[in-house]
């Protein structure tokens, strides 16, 4: 007796679920940013502002004291925190490459022209077999209208367990807190430039250039991010099309 085939009858086996990979917006903090401001998750506000730097060892040593002085009455003079960040990245002169590369196209003259080649090719070496590194600072203010409710153990754990939870403010909250959140920026700004230090406020597209960095450092520092008008009006176009 010819034995039954027990797999003629039975089911096909299933194929396993794929799991999809969490979208990676629900692990960053922040909401959205908008009018040179970033806003999180939580509803609190953060400004960046990217600060020069002075060679203090090259100061003499009555500037090098009227610096310290004048830092130590910046930070006296604030009653907020702030956020110092040192971020060292690669030299990046790809725009400086490009425009020797321009100017050699357009020299009339053969032996300037082998020469711009030549220094373009120079310097591209240079930055690439010595690894130079590129520092930039920044000072970062915040503004929480929440601050002067204490949290407690329960609210902060769902915040780290959480981050996609988010709070929306409405424009008219919104416009309040920008306010203060520019006062707070004259404070910070006069008291960095009164030291000699040069401050500027980054706008919405360096915060999402830099952002954009920050959370992609391989693809970030080749890729380059298109302008934000561009996106606006590419997203104006979608909306209208569907």
């Amino acid at each position: 007796m010819a034995k039954a085939d027990k797999n003629k009858n039975s089911p096909p086996p299933r194929k396993p679920k794929k799991v999809s990979a969490p979208s990676t917006q629900k692990g960053l903090y922040i909401s959205e940013i908008k009018q040179d401001t970033v806003v999180l998750k939580d509803g609190t506000l953060r400004t960046v502002l990217q600060v020069s730097s002075i060679n203090f060892a090259l100061k003499s040593e009555d500037e090098q004291q009227a610096i310290i002085q004048g830092y130590i009455q910046f930070l006296n003079s604030i009653d907020f925190e702030i956020q110092i960040v040192i971020q060292s990245r690669k030299l990046d002169i790809r725009k400086y490459l490009e425009e020797l590369e321009q100017i050699a196209k357009e020299q009339t003259n053969e032996l300037l022209k082998v020469q711009t080649v030549e220094y373009r090719q120079y310097i591209e070496e240079l930055v690439t077999l010595s690894e130079i590194m590129e520092k930039k600072f920044f000072a970062i203010i915040p503004y929480s209208p929440f601050s002067k409710k204490r949290k407690n153990f329960l609210s902060r754990a769902q915040e780290v367990l959480l981050p996609s939870r988010v709070i929306k403010l409405a424009d008219s909250k919104f416009d309040k807190y920008i306010k203060e959140m520019e006062r707070r920026v004259s404070i910070v700004a006069g008291g960095l430039s009164s030291i000699g230090l040069k401050v500027n406020q980054l706008d919405t597209q360096s915060l999402i250039e830099l952002y954009y960095q920050l959370y992609n450092p391989t693809r970030g520092s080749v890729k380059k991010m298109p302008n934000l008008n561009k996106l606006r009006v590419e997203q104006t176009q979608v909306d209208q099309n569907d």
